[in-house]
């Protein structure tokens, strides 16, 4: 998968002319859309037959800051997929440095527009295989 960049903006900055900690949960979003969209698992292309994938939880840990006129490149990985739910291990580095700046995890699970669980085995088969192939493969026993 492509690594996700985003060039730090002035508007993402605190007081303190770092960038305000919130705005790393949006780059997940953002990294997560961009690795999504790569395998043809879009938001618009899963939406479109009716499945959707709330955020359940999200967790952050910030190890270094990033500052204005920074890029960071976020590499987004399944970390986790069982057909219901699935989790996404982000880890932000500065570009220039490649110093991490913050790790993390999502959350999220795959519903109907009733609200209901969707099994993507059975509902989007095609789906399926595509978030199959987002998994780290294991190491033989």
């Amino acid at each position: 998968m492509i690594p996700y960049e985003h060039k730090i903006q002035y508007y993402e900055t605190d007081q303190m002319k770092i960038v305000h900690h919130s705005n790393y949960i949006r780059w997940f979003e953002e990294a997560r859309c961009a690795v999504l969209a790569q395998i043809g698992c879009g938001y618009d292309t899963v939406e479109a037959r009716g499945i959707v994938s709330p955020v359940l939880s999200v967790s952050a840990e910030y190890k270094s800051m990033s500052r204005f006129g920074e890029t960071v490149v976020i590499d987004a990985t399944v970390s986790y997929y069982n057909g219901f739910r699935f989790n996404i291990a982000y880890t932000v580095r500065d570009k220039e440095t490649d110093a991490v700046r913050c790790i993390g995890e999502t959350k999220h699970c795959f519903l109907n527009t009733d609200g209901k669980i969707v099994n993507l085995r059975r509902a989007a088969p095609d789906i399926h295989e595509k978030m199959c192939s987002l998994m780290p493969e294991e190491p033989n026993a």
